[in-house]
């Protein structure tokens, strides 16, 4: 058995990896803040005929990320993978005036919930045997460039970066391997406001295209596929056509 935590598997991204990795035949510990949101995913994941155990969980929080862990070892005996997904952002608004609750909120979703997961994910597979996993951070298009009015996700997605990196050296000798996946303009509720307009660096409002969910999903299960002795460190997959590469 081959079991996967997905953290915000409630909706968008993590509900169509999860959905996915169940088709592949992994076991899946699904974890959110909503558990509306996570038994939808789960009764999807069943109808495909997939182990799926749904835990309520805050990532900023220890305790709670502790008992998720803890829920997945006592339902499958094993973590062979982690997709570090949950994640929340701030409106746009200028710097000066974003509030310090906001930029918390921010971190500790993005960031801090990624470490504490991350380091549940190194005592579980380190313990296991055979010993190992991978862990997958979803950083986003942000971890490169930031668009205009979000300086609180776009330095929690640069950290992910440097978090990815420590983790796959800190993981090699333990079979652990780490690799960060990079989403530009996937097509889910978040994203919705991209058809009528969004902030661009010039200053003008423009409609920015999207790609099908579905890319992305195949795109991480491909990492996750992958035998321990490789790994993607970093993967790009965006939509052709957003205004990504080139001056805004």
């Amino acid at each position: 058995m081959k079991a996967a935590v997905i953290t915000g598997a409630g909706s968008g991204i993590g509900r169509a990896v999860a959905l996915r990795l169940a088709e592949d035949g992994w076991s899946l510990a699904l974890a959110g803040r909503r558990e509306d949101r996570l038994q939808e995913t789960a009764i999807h994941v069943r109808t495909i005929g997939a182990l799926v155990i749904a835990v309520p969980t805050d990532v900023g929080d220890p305790a709670s990320v502790k008992a998720l862990f803890a829920a997945t070892l006592a339902a499958f005996g094993r973590v062979d993978l982690l997709f570090n997904n949950a994640g929340t952002g701030t409106p746009p608004m200028p710097l000066e005036d974003i509030p310090f609750a906001a930029w918390q909120a921010t971190v500790g979703a993005n960031l801090t919930g990624a470490f504490l997961c991350t380091q549940e994910a190194f005592r579980a597979m380190k313990a296991q045997q055979p010993q190992g996993g991978r862990i997958i951070n979803n950083g986003s298009i942000s971890a490169h460039v930031p668009r205009p009015f979000s300086a609180p996700y776009t330095a929690t997605k640069h950290a992910i970066t440097g978090l990815t990196k420590a983790t796959a050296l800190d993981g090699r000798p333990f079979d652990i391997a780490c690799g960060q996946i990079d989403i530009g303009n996937a097509a889910t509720e978040m994203t919705a406001a991209m058809a009528t307009g969004v902030p661009q660096a010039d200053g003008t409002r423009k409609p920015e295209p999207t790609m099908d969910l579905a890319h992305v999903a195949d795109a991480v299960a491909h990492m996750a596929a992958l035998p321990l002795s490789a790994n993607v460190l970093s993967m790009t997959i965006m939509a052709t056509k957003m205004p990504f590469v080139g001056r805004g």
